[in-house]
């Protein structure tokens, strides 16, 4: 994925070809670069389970070969000069996107089985086990959204309309975006939910390192109860905002342009995370002297095995 994403930054530069409003090379980038994240966080997670490692390399090894056809068929179909996505034109674009639809799926039950793993598997910092645990499955949660996508939009019928399934919601593909992500600015845009469940896997666990490097710094970061109590609360928050996107792509408003009750929305989940915060970091520890010490070697241990970096 890594050497894809540089042809595709290549493709960018050479190839002035745009289809449905982007360049051509854009979405193999895109998903190049996301499935490098997607397939960094899934092999670090892996090697921190305790038992079940053969299923879970079994699952890995599925997730990255699922990951590799669709990517194939991407590319092949840029070099073609013909849309992957929702591409019913001719018989062979319609067995393509058909594959992809069963790769995807592979790809989102190849996950589910280290979810499970995960779910399972005891951790020795809870806050870490935590984070991956959150995230993994909001990561499911954002994968799914992309079978949303693959409903017939307005105007379009299976079996008639060369084009079935749509990333914007109540305007065309391919109308005004916003620069680099290419989301609608005019409508909903499923992409959004899409892209921020499926980083959940890599934004979860990084709060979890940054704790830990802010740990010897900050007393109160010490306690493994504090540092779960804040990751508890950001799993929470990150959800709610996921479900607040969500909704507003399903509603056909742009990100940009946001209607009071999203404002209103957004401001209660922002009160909740500041104040949250503030109770995690306030609440007392029992013994405060023992709490800093054991705190501080948990941290330590941690760092040393593998579970915190």
């Amino acid at each position: 994925m890594a050497v894809t994403a540089v042809v595709s930054a290549v493709g960018l530069v050479v190839d002035d070809r745009v289809l449905v409003g982007a360049p051509i090379w854009s979405k193999p980038f895109k998903f190049s670069v996301s499935f490098v994240a997607y397939c960094l966080s899934l092999a670090w997670m892996l090697s921190l389970l305790p038992r079940g490692r053969s299923v879970g390399r079994w699952a890995g090894t599925v997730v990255a070969l699922a990951s590799l056809v669709e990517m194939v068929i991407i590319v092949g179909q840029v070099i073609r000069g013909k849309r992957s996505h929702f591409n019913r034109a001719t018989p062979l674009d319609e067995a393509l996107f058909d594959a992809m639809g069963v790769t995807v799926a592979v790809l989102w039950l190849g996950t589910l089985v280290v979810a499970v793993l995960l779910v399972r598997a005891r951790v020795a910092d809870r806050a870490s086990a935590w984070a991956m645990r959150s995230g993994i499955v909001l990561a499911l949660a954002g994968a799914a959204v992309g079978f949303l996508m693959t409903r017939p939009a307005p105007g379009q019928r299976r079996g008639v309309s060369e084009v079935v399934g749509a990333h914007s919601v109540g305007v065309p593909d391919g109308g005004p975006s916003m620069p680099l992500t290419g989301w609608s600015t005019t409508g909903g845009d499923l992409r959004i939910p899409h892209f921020v469940g499926m980083h959940a896997l890599q934004l979860l666990p990084l709060l979890v390192m940054v704790l830990a490097a802010l740990a010897p710094r900050f007393a109160r970061l010490t306690d493994d109860r504090v540092r779960l109590r804040l990751v508890l609360l950001a799993s929470a928050v990150y959800a709610a905002a996921f479900g607040l996107v969500l909704r507003q792509a399903l509603r056909g408003e742009p990100l940009v342009h946001p209607s009071g009750v999203t404002l209103g929305a957004a401001g209660l989940i922002l009160v909740a995370a500041v104040v949250g915060t503030y109770g995690a970091l306030r609440a007392p520890a029992s013994t405060p002297d023992a709490t800093r010490a054991g705190g501080a070697d948990a941290v330590s241990a941690g760092a040393s095995k593998g579970l915190l970096p």
